[in-house]
């Protein structure tokens, strides 16, 4: 993931920024704090703060790795709880007679080695871990472990993981019982994937919930379950964003209108981190008025000020 720079008046305001425009929470955030605001005469501040930021890469561990775990804790309970060999020290066992001469023993025994069982048989048992008998000892298969840097240090790429979430996705409006149409755009690391058709206003929700929640499944079933760090992935249903990335902006110029008529700051109710970039993208170019978020996530909000305030 490419990072972002931002700069504010302290360190929480551009990391605010980022937030906004990376689209994500703090809490999956790495930050890099590149310059901060110097304390001056009066009390004053001078200076900006500008900060670097990322999306929080998340490591996934191979599953190969965590089966030969599970197979190493099983034979290690199996050793604990039942081996022979562990039942008496090694000094104390009674002495084993050589193989060879117990085979011999047993052929002068003729029939007698069919209902009785010797000290030797009993030892060669215990050693091959079985009671059946005078079978051969199979060979001991060792599990080496496996490496697994090829699989961490290997790239995914942005077709991969757009073709699990594509898959995800067709088969989440199935279990909705909906019917509709996915597509994937891909531009570069930017993965847009849009549902087409009609009555899927259960996946989006009220206020577009629902569609946040179905977006972050989505990323957990193609980005971080191939361990992918690089690309940015988006979920559109019903054409929802860009209905509501038109009626942000339209509300966004008439709250900047009705700012600079009053010369007062206006705060906006909490809104998640796509919407509150709608705010940000739009004003920017709006010479008047200055932008920055307040606040905790989920209860984050934009605040519009006069830009001479």
């Amino acid at each position: 993931m490419q990072w972002v720079e931002t700069t504010g008046k302290s360190i929480e305001e551009a990391k605010g920024l980022a937030l906004d425009q990376l689209g994500v929470g703090e809490d999956d955030t790495e930050f890099e704090i590149l310059e901060e605001p110097r304390s001056g005469l009066f009390g004053r501040v001078k200076g900006e703060a500008r900060v670097r930021a990322r999306v929080r890469p998340t490591a996934v561990r191979p599953k190969i790795e965590r089966r030969d775990r599970k197979k190493s804790g099983s034979r290690e309970g199996a050793t604990r709880e039942g081996s022979p060999r562990d039942a008496a020290p090694r000094e104390q066992r009674p002495p084993r007679e050589p193989r060879d001469q117990a085979r011999q023993s047993a052929g002068r025994s003729g029939s007698d080695t069919v209902g009785t069982t010797s000290g030797s048989d009993t030892a060669v048992r215990d050693e091959a871990g079985s009671s059946s008998g005078n079978r051969p000892r199979k060979p001991q298969q060792r599990h080496e472990p496996v490496s697994t840097t090829q699989r961490e240090d290997s790239d995914v790429s942005a077709q991969q993981v757009g073709d699990e979430a594509k898959k995800f996705l067709d088969e989440l409006v199935q279990s909705f019982g909906l019917i509709g149409t996915v597509e994937l755009r891909e531009d570069g690391d930017d993965l847009e994937l849009t549902v087409s058709g009609s009555d899927l206003g259960l996946m989006v929700g009220p206020r577009g919930n629902t569609l946040l929640a179905v977006q972050d499944l989505t990323r957990v079933a193609s980005q971080r379950r191939l361990g992918d760090h690089d690309t940015r992935l988006r979920v559109d249903i019903g054409g929802y964003r860009e209905r509501r990335r038109i009626a942000l902006s339209r509300f966004a110029l008439e709250i900047a209108e009705q700012v600079v008529a009053s010369g007062e700051a206006r705060a906006l109710e909490p809104m998640p981190s796509a919407d509150r970039k709608v705010i940000h993208d739009v004003l920017t170019e709006n010479a008047a008025v200055v932008t920055r978020s307040e606040g905790d996530d989920p209860n984050r909000r934009v605040v519009i000020a006069p830009a001479n305030a």
